[in-house]
């Protein structure tokens, strides 16, 4: 079993041990790892995350046969890499029926968020709602099949308390089967 570790006091800057302890996203949930993922018209996509989810381009290299290779936007502080479907082991989700990956992102105002996604053509999974686990979250899926869990933090839990409201939620029954 894997053990979840606070940060340290030592671990933490001034600005960030400012912030209200109960408010602030985790920081282990910031900047830790950089997905890149496929998609079938790359250009198109940047500019659903650029109006669904606020993103900003901050790189782009064109595929020599026209198309994009490789690009990177920012969505808040998070870098996401994405490029369209090339030969190789990458393939979007239609491909695989599916995906196997979901894209967790802290914003500051969720339904906010969720609002302008499904204007922008976004699919909603699941509304906005208050969790167990002190976030409320919710689950869209973009026109090119990637799934996207957008949370707002509210509260940091204990581990009691987390194992509680799982047990108590819908998901402890899912878990369990």
């Amino acid at each position: 079993m894997t053990e979840i570790t606070q940060p340290t006091s030592s671990s933490i800057s001034d600005s960030q041990a400012e912030a209200s302890s109960s408010t602030r996203v985790p920081e282990r949930y910031q900047r830790s790892v950089v997905p890149h993922i496929m998609v079938s018209d790359a250009e198109s996509a940047i500019a659903f995350y650029a109006v669904a989810f606020g993103a900003v381009e901050e790189f782009r290299l064109a595929h020599p046969q026209g198309g994009v290779m490789h690009a990177e936007i920012r969505i808040g502080e998070s870098v996401l890499m994405l490029g369209d479907v090339s030969e190789g082991p990458f393939t979007a989700p239609a491909a695989l029926n599916g995906t196997s990956v979901a894209l967790h992102v802290f914003v500051p105002d969720v339904d906010e968020m969720v609002e302008r996604a499904v204007t922008a053509g976004a699919e909603l999974i699941h509304p906005p709602a208050d969790q167990f686990h002190g976030d409320r979250t919710a689950i869209l899926r973009d026109p090119y099949g990637h799934l996207w869990v957008f949370l707002t933090h509210l509260k940091d839990v204990s581990e009691e308390e987390l194992r509680r409201g799982l047990a108590a939620s819908d998901h402890g029954m899912s878990a369990a089967n």
